[in-house]
Parts: C-alpha cells; structure tokens; sequence
C-alpha cells in the first residue's frame, strides 16, 4: 500500500495517506484492509474500495438507520443485510422500540476486523438484542418466515459477493418477509457516478412497492461525495409521515440526521427527477 492508498475509478482517484496497515486477510470473498490514517482516522478498504472512516461513517450509518425508524410507528423486529462493520446496528439500536436485530453479514473477515480494529463502530456486536448471522444474505431471505418491521441493506457496490442483492428476486422476497407496514431502505450508490445502478435500483423496487422514493445526501469516503438510498414501503410516506415531534421526545444524540435533514433528503434536483422518469 505504500505511504498512500488511491481509490481509483474511471477518469478520477483520491487518496488517503495511510500512517500503518492494521489488518489485511484475504476472505472467500474478498481482500479485507483495516489501515490508520492521517486525516480521517481508520478506515475500511474491501478490495480496493473504501467502505467507511472513521471521520465520516456517522453520515451513512444514521441515515440509514434512522429514515426508516422515525417513519414506522414502532419498529420491533429489523433485518440487517450486511453492515459487517457494525455502524447501522448500532444506531438502530439506540431506539428502545427495537426488540431484536438480525443482521446477515456474508464475510467473517470483516466481522472480525471490525470488532478487533473499529470498536467506536462495532460497539453493539454483543448487545443482547443483536443476532449476528455469518450467511448469505439472499439465501437468508429467500428461506425467512419470519416477518419483520423494517429491511435494511447495507451492502457494498453491487459487484462481486453483494451483486445479487440488488435484483428483483432479491427485492421481492423481501416484500414478502416484510410486515403489511413494512419498510424497505438500501444504499443506491451515486446518482452522478453510477446513475445506471441508481435508476435500476429505483425501477425495480417501483415495481414490487407500492411506494418507493429516493433520498439523496453528502458523504465525503464516497466517489463524488454525493449518495444516494432508496426508501420502499408497503404503507407509510417517508414526508408525510414523519413526525418532528418523535425524534425532538426520542433524545437520540445523532450529529448528522435531524428533522430537517430528513425532509431534506427527499427533495430532488431536476437531474435526478429526469433520470427516474
């Protein structure tokens, strides 16, 4: 890795200067890095891709879990598909509605580097209401029975071992596992770099939901920064039932979602509106 690691994509790279290589093994699945940077503490590097710093990893963690768990009135049971590192898990968990979390997470590697390396992150591995599942996380759905109140996935880029959890089939069995008023969110990749896995992403979850809206925010360890999810539910308006009461009573200390925030992120910019036509 020498003194820098580059994250490279078509036409453009940014890098980080790396001060020491924490942990590097080699998975079933893929190459799995834990380094120590300068600027932005340590980071998770799957492949040659960055997944999270330790600066930064709050913006993609709260809006993930938190979107979904102020609209639904009273989430008990919630589905984690990957999210090895820990971060969504915790912020789900700071809601006291929440009674269980299965989170299905393919790669042991990052369970363990996590755990070892990223503690601020994966401080709520051993809370009792957290069932870490080391599976496939498409398998895992396509045999549930179980019902669940919100789906969350929070995968890597739709290549390799996470490819199949961005297809219809894939989406559908999570339709089926979810509650009559169940919710649905996953990372959507950027909207500017890879427009074509956004829309297809949007396309498919419109057709199996009965409504489906985009949500669009700034996370800096992201090619260009500006991200995407997307927000499914069988029931509830991420606008229109949201209620800025609830998180004012919950007194969850987030730094970067709040009630405004939340609004916000379902506004669209015209290129974004066009691209979803």
């Amino acid at each position: 890795m020498g003194n820098w690691f580059f994250e490279s994509h078509k036409g453009f790279k940014y890098g980080y200067k790396i001060n020491k290589v924490l942990y590097d093994k080699k998975s079933k699945f893929q190459r799995v890095r834990i380094a120590q940077t300068e600027s932005h503490g340590r980071i998770m590097i799957l492949d040659d891709i960055v997944m999270l710093t330790e600066r930064f990893e709050f913006i993609y963690h709260e809006m993930m879990a938190h979107i979904p768990l102020f609209i639904h009135p009273g989430a008990e049971n919630v589905l984690i598909i990957g999210g090895g590192d820990g971060g969504t898990l915790r912020e789900v968990l700071k809601h006291r509605s929440v009674e269980n979390v299965d989170m299905v997470e393919i790669d042991e590697k990052v369970l363990e580097s996590s755990r070892i390396y990223l503690q601020s992150i994966s401080s709520q591995f051993h809370n009792k209401r957290a069932n870490i599942i080391v599976g496939d996380g498409i398998e895992f759905v396509k045999n549930k029975k179980e019902v669940y109140d919100i789906i969350m996935l929070d995968s890597s880029d739709p290549v390799g071992p996470a490819e199949g959890l961005f297809t219809a089939e894939f989406f559908c069995n999570c339709y089926r596992i979810l509650k009559k008023d169940g919710i649905f969110i996953g990372q959507s990749e950027s909207p500017f770099y890879l427009k074509e896995y956004f829309k297809n992403f949007y396309k498919r979850l419109k057709r199996i939901f009965p409504l489906t809206r985009p949500a669009l925010t700034c996370i800096p360890d992201y090619p260009l920064s500006f991200w995407s999810f997307l927000y499914a539910s069988k029931k509830y308006d991420p606008v229109k039932h949201f209620v800025k009461k609830r998180y004012r009573e919950s007194r969850i200390k987030t730094q970067y979602y709040n009630e405004d925030i939340h609004l916000a992120t379902f506004s669209m910019p015209n290129f974004a509106k066009d691209l979803l036509k």
